[in-house]
């Protein structure tokens, strides 16, 4: 069953009507280059669902935790994600524009999961003075130092350091 499709026929039959939606489901299948929603992870979801002349305005905010790996030091990092969602439904849906509202139905899950995406890291950082690893070695820059040069010039520019300035 997808706990985030909703039934919408108490407002589209009273025009102007309200309704406040809390919802708590997984939504497999968030995951960017950098950090990812774990599957099993659940999303709470707060909004107000409101019926306008277009179809059903859906205002509110999507929380869940989000895990992935630092892009410096490669340690485990993870955080809270949290996504402001003001989208519009209707019969009609502007491609990229607005959602499907169908059969008195609408499926909240898709507003939700473009909202999470968008806002997720794709960077995470463990900490924001992380050292990182030495291209050289390596080794952990935040937990030792390591002896290599600092700065390996590429072979191919070589011939550039016998130049006179």
């Amino acid at each position: 069953m997808n706990e985030f499709r909703l039934d919408v026929a108490d407002l589209l039959h009273h025009p102007g009507s309200r309704r406040a939606v809390h919802l708590a489901a997984p939504l497999p299948g968030l995951a960017v280059l950098g950090s990812a929603v774990p599957d099993e992870e659940p999303i709470q979801v707060d909004a107000l669902l409101e019926r306008v002349h277009e179809g059903i305005v859906v205002r509110g905010m999507a929380r869940t935790r989000w895990s992935g790996a630092c892009s410096r030091c490669l340690r485990p990092v993870s955080g809270e994600l949290t996504a402001e969602i003001n989208e519009l439904y209707e019969p009609d849906p502007l491609e990229g524009e607005t959602y499907p509202l169908g059969n008195e139905q609408l499926d909240l899950g898709l507003a939700v999961r473009d909202a999470l995406l968008l806002d997720l890291p794709t960077a995470p950082l463990c900490r924001p003075d992380c050292a990182g690893l030495c291209p050289v070695c390596g080794i952990d820059r935040n937990d030792d130092r390591c002896s290599c040069e600092e700065s390996v010039p590429d072979p191919r520019w070589a011939a550039l350091s016998q130049l006179e300035h």
